[in-house]
């Protein structure tokens, strides 16, 4: 079971019942995500394989912590939902986080399109390294 004790992005989107509450609760979950510099936003930090544009870094601010942009206010909505764990975990936990039966146990991998969960899956990956070189 996903744990969502103090995540409360996660809790709301977990909740929701329906696309249209799950859609809503992204949205909602992308206004908080932390803005990122439009210096990041540069082809180092995208994420390649996604439907829209994503990018992804390490925080230069704060170690330990990532920063990221879509344009797309779904994806902005995960990424946020994403960020929020990840930064609820250590880095040797982050390294090894299951993302994906994470965003399936809040019902998210259900509600987004096999495109979507395809890019979801390179954001993943693309943390998944970042955590590594921090680590």
């Amino acid at each position: 079971m996903a744990d969502t004790a103090n995540l409360p992005l996660a809790t709301a989107v977990k909740a929701a019942q329906g696309w249209d509450e799950m859609t809503r609760q992204l949205m909602l979950a992308g206004k908080y995500l932390q803005p990122m510099p439009t210096a990041l936003q540069i082809p180092e930090n995208h994420v390649s394989g996604c439907q829209s544009e994503v990018w992804l870094a390490a925080c230069p601010q704060t170690p330990g912590h990532f920063v990221a942009y879509s344009s797309a206010k779904i994806i902005r909505g995960v990424l946020a939902v994403l960020l929020e764990k990840a930064h609820s975990l250590e880095s040797q936990q982050l390294a090894q986080f299951d993302f994906a039966n994470y965003l399936a146990e809040l019902g998210i991998s259900r509600q987004i399109s096999q495109s979507r969960a395809d890019g979801v899956a390179q954001v993943v990956k693309t943390l998944h390294a970042l955590a590594g070189t921090a680590a």
